[in-house]
């Protein structure tokens, strides 16, 4: 299966676009039920540095095919935050999370799927671009 660069390109917009929700999730970062369920990774930091993830996947996005390393990390950074959610989803009760708040609710049930998934691609994209090198 190959993907287009321009889907390729389109995804990294996405990926950035995914993260940039923390915004509304977060409520600009006046919701305390997320950092109250997590304050180690989920914190108003945490979250302000999920954004400032999101920029730089944007950042690269016409580019990724000069950054290769850099898409790598994108990868390792995706694998650990799906990990740290399989982790928190294993042990918590997600109902509690949406008996206090709605927005955070919907946070933990999805942040670490979209993590998943968006490893799969960066990893998609690096092992792409390894490849290319080694070809050319």
């Amino acid at each position: 299966m190959t993907i287009k660069n321009t889907t390729i390109t389109k995804g990294f917009i996405i990926a950035g676009l995914m993260n940039a929700s923390v915004l509304i999730f977060s409520r600009l970062f006046t919701n305390p039920t997320i950092p109250e369920f997590d304050p180690n990774v989920m914190s108003n930091f945490g979250l302000l540095m999920i954004l400032i993830w999101g920029l730089a996947y944007m950042s690269v996005a016409k580019n990724y095919h000069k950054v290769k390393w850099l898409v790598g990390i994108f990868a390792v950074e995706k694998l650990i935050y799906g990990c740290v959610w399989t982790n928190w989803i294993l042990n918590n009760n997600i109902s509690d999370v949406y008996e206090k708040d709605l927005m955070a609710g919907m946070f933990y049930s999805v942040y670490g799927i979209n993590d998943w998934v968006f490893f799969v691609f960066f990893i998609y994209v690096f092992l792409r671009l390894s490849k290319l090198k080694n070809d050319g």
